[in-house]
């Protein structure tokens, strides 16, 4: 029984350790040219596999290349330093 949830819990924190896709909610974005600033920055991380800005809905999706991923805090960053404050991230395999 302790092997199975050894197994689960590993699993677990590997999911969110190495997520595929990240959207993160970001205020401040109002036109083509945050996104395309947004867009380049996240193109420039090596991480990164792509990235996709929607500005309705006010949302940053990266998709990380496989096995790699990026913190929150780095994350935070990259969007900080362009101008823009996060409002949450949600992780997804």
């Amino acid at each position: 029984m302790r092997y199975y949830l050894t197994i689960i819990i590993s699993l677990a924190f590997s999911a969110v350790a190495f997520a595929d896709t990240i959207k993160a909610k970001v205020n401040g974005m109002v036109c083509g040219f945050c996104a395309t600033g947004i867009e380049k920055t996240f193109k420039a991380q090596p991480e990164v596999k792509t990235v996709n800005v929607d500005l309705q809905s006010k949302l940053v999706t990266v998709a990380t290349k496989e096995g790699q991923t990026i913190d929150d805090a780095k994350l935070k960053k990259l969007i900080g330093n362009a101008g823009y404050s996060v409002v949450s991230i949600d992780r997804s395999k």
